[in-house]
């Protein structure tokens, strides 16, 4: 069995149809559980996210949100939505709306849950699903275990999803040889990841504002440009979405599948990823970047997402597959499924532009996406290895490194693959831990609402209080300030 055959065979496994249910149906569950929270306190997540500021062991709420987004924001949000629209048609668009709408709420547990058990670790603040699967349920194994699969995913799989298709895009727009772009990539990444986390954190919170907010704008004098055409989009992703389009009908599942798979692939939301940024922020009450993290879901699909969607379909610059042979719609002959297709949509409204554009754009998706990737991954490191020694943490950035420029020279189909399987793995154990430990955050998110009513401008979390046990970082600071005061 040759690599790809392998790869296959793992993706046939953690991506069966059981995983896309379960990630739909946690979604719907959280949602009822927390009474909608992703709708009922939009304003509250918009106030806390610019809310708060950094300290010297963590992170402000910004710079969080910033590396989540950097790690949500990436490639999928390009070559991610073109290969769902290639193989689910326009009605895949609308499955990644659903899961991300309804991933917020499975976002605000998890990142809950990192605030509530996390420990402050050589000086820094540390924690995500190792460290609540540990402390929340107690079972030490299943902690490690979620550790190494996220080592091996965050650290080896994943990254090269993000550098291969910057590596492409390099070449398609510059002609720049691939093994080139690995190494510039290599080398940009090294200075910023051998500065820790504060270092990640301010370069995420310069360019991820910047990089979301131009290409939104793009999307959107695009969408103004062929106004005409909208609502016709709108009712080809809905028709398709439900199998009620004559030329899509016949891949429904399709649709779903790959509009849930990328969705979560892009968005996140369940994985586990952002809980180990949400961790790092210096907040007063979990629950607060619980709320911050359920937004950042919102920017990523919702924004970003369908910016992309709406440019490829306004423009038709696209092609969907037909699972039997052939194709149902070829708008582009012998294109590659992947960023040709954004790239073909820009330039046909701004000739000679759209290549340059998103060949940018995509660099500094992917490169943010990498950053996070890395941040990820040496939090894992960290809570396997002992206090006091980094001697793991050097070899994971080396390692890092490697699986990153081996990532831009390697084929896009292999990559994207390879990367499916760190993405569901993670999932799949995470989302196992998160139900199993959802009343801890639901407790937490009830009190912060209680205070918040009664206009304390700054709730706090007391976990005895509220009988949650395992959060000794937050029992240490009550002391602590009881301590103070007499």
């Amino acid at each position: 069995m040759n690599l790809k055959n392998m790869v296959d065979f793992l993706n046939g496994i953690i991506w069966s149809k059981a995983l896309i249910y379960l990630c739909l149906g946690i979604g719907v569950y959280f949602s009822i559980v927390t009474r909608v929270l992703q709708v009922r306190h939009i304003k509250e997540m918009i106030k806390l996210m610019f809310k708060g500021s950094s300290s010297e062991k963590g992170i402000s709420s910004f710079q969080a949100l910033a590396i989540s987004i950097s790690g949500r924001v990436g490639t999928g949000n390009i070559a991610g939505v073109a290969t769902a629209i290639a193989l689910g048609g326009p009605g895949a668009l609308f499955w990644m709306w659903s899961i991300a709408f309804l991933g917020a709420s499975s976002a605000f547990v998890e990142s809950a849950l990192g605030q509530i058990y996390k420990v402050e670790k050589d000086g820094q603040y540390r924690g995500g699903p190792s460290y609540y699967i540990e402390k929340g349920l107690g079972i030490k194994w299943y902690a490690v275990l979620f550790s190494i699969a996220t080592i091996v995913g965050a650290g080896v799989f994943l990254p090269g999803v993000q550098s291969n298709s910057i590596a492409s895009a390099f070449k398609g727009a510059f002609g720049i040889p691939p093994t080139v772009s690995g190494i510039f990539i290599v080398v940009l990444l090294a200075i910023i990841v051998f500065g820790g986390v504060k270092r990640i954190g301010k370069v995420a919170e310069v360019i991820v504002p910047f990089m979301a907010i131009a290409y939104i704008i793009m999307a959107v004098i695009i969408l103004i440009m062929n106004i005409r055409e909208i609502p016709r989009v709108f009712t080809l992703i809905i028709t398709s979405a439900f199998g009620a389009n004559q030329i899509f009908g016949g891949i429904l599942g399709m649709a779903i599948s790959w509009g849930v798979k990328r969705g979560i692939y892009s968005n996140e939301a369940g994985q586990g990823t952002g809980p180990h940024a949400a961790s790092a922020a210096e907040v007063s009450h979990p629950a607060q970047q619980g709320l911050v993290q359920a937004f950042s879901v919102y920017i990523d699909t919702l924004f970003v997402c369908s910016a992309t969607g709406f440019m490829i379909l306004i423009t038709g610059n696209y092609n969907t597959y037909d699972p039997a042979g052939g194709f149902l719609v070829e708008n582009l002959a012998g294109v590659e499924i992947g960023p040709a297709y954004t790239m073909a949509a820009v330039d046909s409204v701004f000739p000679g532009i759209g290549t340059i554009f998103i060949a940018v754009a995509l660099f500094f998706f992917a490169f943010t996406t990498i950053m996070a990737y890395y941040y990820i991954g040496e939090t894992n490191v960290a809570y396997i290895e002992k206090e006091g020694d980094t001697k793991y943490i050097t070899i994971f950035r080396v390692l890092f490194l490697i699986a990153t420029y081996f990532g831009a020279v390697r084929t896009a189909s292999l990559a994207w693959a390879i990367g499916d399987i760190g993405v569901g793995m993670m999932a799949w154990l995470n989302i196992i831990a998160i139900i199993l430990l959802r009343k801890p955050a639901l407790i937490c998110l009830k009190d912060y609402e209680e205070q918040v009513s009664q206009g304390i401008e700054n709730p706090v979390f007391h976990p005895e209080k509220l009988k949650i046990e395992g959060a000794n970082f937050w029992e240490k600071r009550i002391a602590k300030k009881n301590a103070v005061k007499k």
